[in-house]
């Protein structure tokens, strides 16, 4: 495989997870707008403390089962089948502890109606555990337009189920809608069927034991943040940091992720080819930050006039909390990649030891600000833990593939430079960071998307110009847009 074969494969299967994460988006958006106006904060609150809860868990027995399959040069039958048994055992051990756990974790946080919410959510585990382990070919070959149906038609039913009762059931429902028809996908859109094996065990083990030690890393770096609101506040200040921090966080969970998922396969089969992946991991991040810095300093800079359009009164608490963790996301564009380009290569001992200092950064930020400033503190602890260990992972990455600062930053000064022009453009004008009343916030909201559209558009076009046109994530967006336009 080839290196531009590799750009333009990963480039186009990350176009079909961004269509999937983005259509899950746009269909959780709608689903969230409407419950927001039926449900109180405190519903969000819990619902919020017992995913945070289970997926705790979830994520602490994480075993890379997938990841490791993908790195297969060539699986065998017995390398799916092992796969899809630890899979399944760990998606069961995850739903008895969920279920011991639940009442006992009520008691813990205060809140008697934790323990039937945990019964239900305790279900989902098991659910994505017993999936068809062979749709990760989908994966592996980068097809991504087959796990786009497989997310997608899922969800549209589950937020339909979501919205039929007027309580914090109805989102236990769209969750279990959402779960149980994802698994049936699975073996309806795939030809595999899993048998229960062991037999390449250790094929698997290497890698599973380091993502599982990473992942021990991962969930206290991750869920710190609701649960020490969740035992430091209560379920309101819980729910404004959660819905808050949900928003800010779309442009990572809805552009970066999408890239980083496709990137790893891309990753994986460079490494089992043999080819050289430094140009595509420049090219890759250069095109994120072309899209992901100006949409997070964007969310940040219209907090106020979003938060009142979208959410109605009664959510002015979660205002600050967009605005820092938005600024703070726009960081993870560089150390998402950097991470999926050392996971692919199997450097996990790397990334161990950097998510570890990272979750003891977090932890211990966290019982410094929130005491005293509640979620506010909250978000400025993340953001800064956020910060340090995204630049210590690009650094790491840049140095294990021998590829110098100066590429990089050829890659993303005018991304870099778009978007401060845009901020200070739009702060100079009136239209960032403003508190604004009900009357004027679609005004602004519209004004500040459009405003600053141009002027980041104007920046980049000028400066890749002046740069003499140069390959880069300019040229890469443009011959998107042609391709899409052809067909």
């Amino acid at each position: 495989m080839t290196g531009p074969s590799l750009l333009a494969r990963t480039a186009r299967g990350a176009g079909w997870v961004l269509a999937w994460r983005l259509g899950m988006r746009v269909l959780g958006l709608a689903s969230t707008l409407i419950l927001v106006r039926l449900l109180v904060p405190a519903d969000f609150g819990l619902i919020a403390l017992a995913s945070g809860f289970m997926q705790t868990i979830d994520e602490m027995m994480s075993l890379g089962t997938e990841e490791a399959v993908i790195r297969q040069h060539d699986p065998d039958p017995d390398v799916y089948n092992t796969a899809f048994t630890l899979t399944a055992i760990r998606g069961l051990a995850v739903t008895l502890l969920v279920l011991v756990a639940a009442y006992p974790a009520a008691d813990f946080f205060g809140e008697p109606r934790l323990g039937p919410v945990l019964l239900v959510v305790a279900a989902l585990p098991l659910l994505d555990g017993i999936g068809n382990i062979g749709a990760v070919d989908f994966r592996r070959d980068l097809a991504f337009e087959k796990e786009f149906a497989i997310m997608v038609l899922p969800k549209l039913c589950g937020i339909i189920a979501a919205i039929v009762l007027h309580s914090y059931v109805a989102m236990l429902c769209g969750m279990l809608v959402n779960r149980t028809l994802r698994c049936v996908m699975t073996y309806v859109m795939h030809p595999f069927r899993p048998r229960l094996s062991l037999r390449a065990w250790r094929a698997l083990v290497g890698y599973s034991v380091w993502t599982w030690v990473l992942s021990l890393a991962i969930l206290l770096r991750n869920r710190a943040d609701s649960l020490i609101l969740g035992r430091l506040t209560n379920p309101a200040t819980l729910g404004f940091y959660s819905l808050g921090s949900e928003i800010a966080a779309l442009p990572t969970t809805e552009l970066i992720e999408p890239l980083c998922r496709a990137s790893f396969s891309g990753f994986a089969a460079a490494r089992n080819s043999g080819d050289d992946v430094r140009e595509t991991f420049l090219r890759l991040i250069g095109f994120a930050a072309m899209v992901t810095l100006p949409a997070g300093l964007g969310l940040s800079l219209i907090a106020a006039p979003l938060v009142r359009l979208a959410l109605g009164p009664g959510w002015e608490a979660a205002v600050p909390v967009l605005a820092v963790l938005a600024i703070a996301g726009t960081m993870m564009v560089f150390g998402h990649l950097s991470l999926n380009l050392m996971s692919a290569h199997g450097l996990m001992g790397r990334l161990v030891g950097l998510t570890a200092l990272g979750a003891a950064m977090r932890v211990g930020l966290l019982l410094a600000l929130v005491p005293p400033y509640g979620a506010l503190g909250a978000a400025v602890a993340a953001s800064i833990a956020i910060g340090i260990e995204q630049a210590l992972t690009v650094l790491i990455a840049l140095r294990r593939f021998q590829v110098g600062l100066a590429a990089l930053f050829g890659h993303i000064w005018r991304p870099i430079l778009g978007t401060a022009v845009m901020t200070a453009g739009l702060w100079s004008a009136g239209l960032g960071w403003e508190a604004v009343g009900a009357s004027n916030a679609l005004f602004l909201t519209i004004a500040t998307m459009v405003a600053g559209g141009a002027l980041f558009a104007a920046a980049v076009l000028a400066a890749w110009q002046a740069a003499g046109r140069p390959r880069g994530a300019e040229a890469d967006a443009l011959d998107m847009l042609r391709r899409v336009a052809r067909r």
